[in-house]
């Protein structure tokens, strides 16, 4: 009996319904990794059964793809604890390059812990050598005022990871260093939360640590409506957003947060968006960006957060560099004008009702109708017709979302993540090619 045949090749399909494209588990892998929240629902699957998928594609794949897509998973995209799970699974299979993998991959040092309780989530168990020598390589590389800084309370301290890896001290300062983590006797890190549980004046605290160069980006953008509430100097905080120190791992949508916040300030978090935009690499030629505004988009990143899908994908579009053409699909395709920063996010959310997801209509129009030179898409890949392929030599699907079936493959360049590294990807390969 012929097995090969087109009845007994299984057809798969997305949420919604459309023919969704046959990939390599290796791409499998990076579709559900580069677009996680570890643990988060997402609007078609529960996060449980994404990690569970990673875990089973993960052991289809060789350990050297695994051990890169860590790396680039934290270092590239900002994923924090996607890619700890990644490292379980490398620390499973064994191997020499393991410890190394572990040390570059972490990052923070409360990401030390995050890995210990991941490998520990189905009970505890002894640590591999290689899991250990990680350990100690990263726990190498963290001064006291990070040590102090995350050393949080839980399950697992860093107190424990010093006593399970045992890293040797590269010198007597780092002795007495490793020797006040273990009797808990960091001298407490020099930040907003310190300060403001000691009882610090707010507006001194914010204040002085941005003069200081102290307070992170992320942590000033996340803190704006304290600052203003307080009563912070309005220019130094202004002078502060436009300035970006440090947001080279700052998601695009977090600015976007900002400003819903902090409304006052939204001029000046546009300016630092806009200066994001400006910054980035030019694309050649003319782009359509299509991106998905549809019901599905409108899920939350995270049971904490305000923001969605949706957000994301505006974000990231709002900071494609170039001559553009904008469009938004869902019943139906709008364009709308090309605006950088929140007037292009603005634009794109409130373009059209968000409903069904006819991206194989939306791409048929773009075909026919708009002439381009690249068509980029952002999207979760759920769509209800079937996807036509692209006209344009440079097609790029952009994959927001961690679900397992998608339809941007074949003659379409797929890209994973809501980080503008995706951006800068395509960029980077066309000028390669």
């Amino acid at each position: 009996m012929r097995l090969n045949t087109a009845m007994n090749i299984p057809r798969q399909y997305t949420h919604e319904g459309a023919p969704a494209k046959f990939i390599s588990p290796e791409m499998q892998l990076r579709r559900s990794v580069l677009s996680c929240l570890l643990w988060e629902k997402e609007f078609y699957e529960d996060g449980k059964d994404i990690a569970s998928r990673i875990l089973e594609a993960a052991v289809t794949v060789d350990a050297a793809t695994v051990s890169a897509l860590a790396v680039e998973a934290r270092n590239i995209h900002g994923l924090r604890h996607v890619p700890l799970l990644l490292l379980t699974d490398l620390i499973r299979r064994g191997g020499a390059g393991v410890a190394d993998t572990i040390a570059d991959t972490i990052r923070r040092a409360d990401e030390m812990a995050e890995l210990v309780s991941i490998y520990w989530r189905g009970g505890k168990k002894p640590l591999s050598k290689q899991m250990k020598l990680g350990l100690a390589k990263a726990f190498g590389k963290f001064s006291e005022y990070q040590l102090a800084k995350y050393d949080r309370e839980g399950p697992v301290r860093l107190r424990d990871v010093l006593f399970l890896a045992h890293p040797k001290p590269a010198d007597e300062e780092q002795a007495a260093l490793f020797k006040r983590v273990a009797e808990r006797r960091l001298v407490a890190p020099d930040t907003w939360e310190v300060s403001l549980s000691g009882g610090s004046d707010k507006k001194e605290t914010f204040e002085r640590l941005i003069r200081e160069g102290k307070l992170g980006y992320l942590a000033l953008l996340r803190n704006l409506r304290n600052m203003m509430d307080a009563g912070c100097d309005r220019q130094l905080v202004s002078d502060a957003i436009v300035a970006r120190k440090g947001a080279e791992l700052v998601f695009p949508f977090r600015y976007v947060a900002a400003a819903r916040a902090c409304p006052q300030l939204e001029p000046v978090i546009d300016q630092a968006l806009c200066e994001a935009v400006a910054s980035g690499p030019r694309l050649s030629g003319v782009t359509a960006v299509l991106v998905d505004v549809s019901g599905s988009m409108d899920t939350k990143l995270s049971g904490k957060s305000d923001l969605t899908r949706l957000d994301a994908a505006a974000a990231l579009g709002s900071v494609v560099n170039g001559d553009i053409r904008v469009f938004t699909f869902s019943e139906r395709v709008v364009e709308v004008p090309p605006r950088r920063g929140m007037a292009g996010v603005d634009a794109v959310i409130r373009s059209q009702p968000h409903s069904g997801t006819y991206l194989g209509a939306a791409i048929d129009l773009i075909n026919r109708q708009v002439p381009h030179d690249r068509l980029i898409v952002i999207t979760d890949e759920q769509s209800h017709d079937r996807v036509t392929d692209p006209i344009a030599k440079k097609a790029y699907m952009i994959n927001v979302a961690s679900a397992k079936n998608g339809i941007g493959y074949g003659k379409w360049v797929h890209v994973d993540g809501f980080s503008e590294s995706v951006i800068r990807y395509i960029h980077e390969s066309e000028n390669e090619r």
